[in-house]
């Protein structure tokens, strides 16, 4: 039997509980709810380190960011895995395809197992021929661009898009997507990446979907008993500052248009998948997933990088065939990582595994299988210039999670059964101490043998350099 068809539908930046079919009171994701309504959702994925260069890269890898040597973000390292997710799927018979926002690869040209690829700079270049600048201004000039609105990459400023709907980089991703579809090389199966930008900043959803949620009551940040607001609220800041409390409209705007952002995504995904003329679902393998989540002001935070729940979890959702017996709106609660869609992908088509990765197969758990799996996963950033204290060590099994940051020592425990917004940190708590110190031991246990030397296997040590780049692993 032929091999099935893969699409990969990855969002930028979105929240685990930005589901509908994960009850949140608001925001609707129809689209996106089929395929955990078709397949499986699990409920507990997490972004290994929670912002997009190491998440992306663990993704095209299946390795630890401890693995391939990125913990943190830093731009302008070029790489040669031996083994890319793209690159084994070609090397398997596939036409393999990306569209919409690159993979954070360096060069940006680099295909790094993609036969062809439409991204970002393409997409501004057919917006520049799109837009008459002279209606936008008499001296010319890219007036047209995606951030000439002035809400800039990482603000947490927002406003409905500037310009017409079927401009915006979403409807593009979808559209370019469907021109593969009809023009691919029919005479063998395709893996085709489809990479929105949204709903990363800047936050410009059409205006329809921002007046949508400006008009519902929306939910509050998650605001921690351990949580302190920054000094001054933050204001004076620079929009793009990870700190800061907003109030009011400020806040409700930034939020709605976040929901918004989601909602264009979902609406335009209807159009790869319909049974009309979208995506074969009877023979396609459909995953989606996000590179990291946004702390949407939680605990007074903004953007990423930190280990709390809006930040690291994340959506990851399969459907397929029936052929390959997955039980329809199964949820799995077990700690699961975007290492693990390499492995689970090789596995479904019939393909050797490849070495040196980290991640596993996630098949049996979809078939309702039982899975001696892992105990716990490793979460982790570098020290930021400008993120003060950002540096940390998460473990978490998806029940308990456990936080220690490098700088300065701090730790937090949380109970996230009782507690999923991370609300009461349990590290004072005498009822929790027990289980604190075991988690404490699981991270020397897993810190052992770290270059940085942040421990020396009896404790943690705190305040090591933590540089975002292991120079012996990432082609340094």
């Amino acid at each position: 039997m032929r091999k099935p068809d893969i699409l990969l539908i990855m969002t930028d930046q979105q929240r685990g509980d930005c589901l509908s079919i994960e009850d949140h009171p608001v925001l609707m994701t129809p689209t996106m709810d089929t395929i955990g309504g078709s397949g499986v959702r699990f409920s507990r994925a997490y972004s290994t380190c929670p912002v997009c260069i190491p998440a992306r890269r663990s993704l095209m890898s299946g390795q630890f960011p401890s693995t391939h040597g990125v913990v943190g973000y830093q731009d302008g390292q070029e790489w040669d895995p031996t083994n890319s997710l793209p690159n084994v799927l070609r090397n398997a018979g596939y036409h393999t395809y990306l569209t919409g926002r690159d993979m954070h690869q360096y060069p940006v040209r680099k295909r790094y197992g993609y036969d062809h690829m439409v991204v970002l700079n393409d997409y501004r270049r057919w917006l520049d021929r799109q837009v008459d600048v002279d209606t936008y201004s008499p001296e010319g000039g890219v007036i047209g661009d995606y951030y000439s609105s002035g809400i800039m990459n990482n603000d947490w400023t927002a406003r409905p898009w500037h310009l017409d709907e079927s401009l915006h980089h979403t409807n593009w991703t979808v559209n370019e997507s469907l021109k593969f579809l009809q023009t691919r090389d029919p005479s063998c199966p395709y893996f085709l990446t489809v990479s929105f930008l949204a709903p990363h900043p800047p936050l410009v959803p059409p205006a329809c979907y921002l007046d949508r949620y400006l008009q519902e009551e929306l939910p509050a940040p998650a605001i921690g008993d351990w949580a302190e607001p920054p000094e001054h609220g933050g204001k004076g800041d620079d929009p793009e500052s990870y700190r800061v409390n907003l109030q009011g409209l400020a806040l409700k705007t930034a939020r709605a248009a976040y929901y918004g952002m989601i909602n264009h995504i979902d609406d335009q995904m209807r159009r790869l998948l319909n049974p009309i003329n979208g995506v074969d679902r009877d023979n396609t393998i459909i995953i989606f997933v996000s590179d990291h989540g946004e702390m949407l002001g939680d605990h007074y935070r903004w953007r990423k990088t930190a280990p709390f729940e809006g930040s690291a979890r994340i959506p990851f959702m399969i459907s397929a065939p029936e052929r390959f017996g997955l039980k329809k709106r199964l949820v799995v609660d077990k700690p699961v990582c975007l290492e693990d869609l390499m492995p689970t992908l090789l596995d479904m088509i019939g393909e050797e595994p490849v070495p040196d990765i980290d991640g596993r197969s996630v098949w049996p758990f979809m078939k309702g299988e039982e899975v001696d799996w892992r105990e716990q996963l490793h979460i982790e950033h570098s020290e930021l210039e400008g993120q003060d204290n950002i540096g940390h060590h998460t473990l978490t099994d998806g029940k308990e999670k456990y936080i220690w940051f490098t700088q300065d020592g701090r730790e937090h425990f949380f109970d996230l059964r009782e507690d999923p917004l991370e609300l009461r940190d349990l590290t004072a708590d005498p009822a929790s101490a027990s289980r604190v110190e075991e988690w404490r031991q699981r991270m020397i246990e897993e810190l052992t043998d770290r270059p940085e030397g942040f421990t020396d296997g009896e404790k943690l040590i705190a305040g090591r350099p933590y540089p975002t780049v292991m120079k012996d692993k990432a082609g340094q």
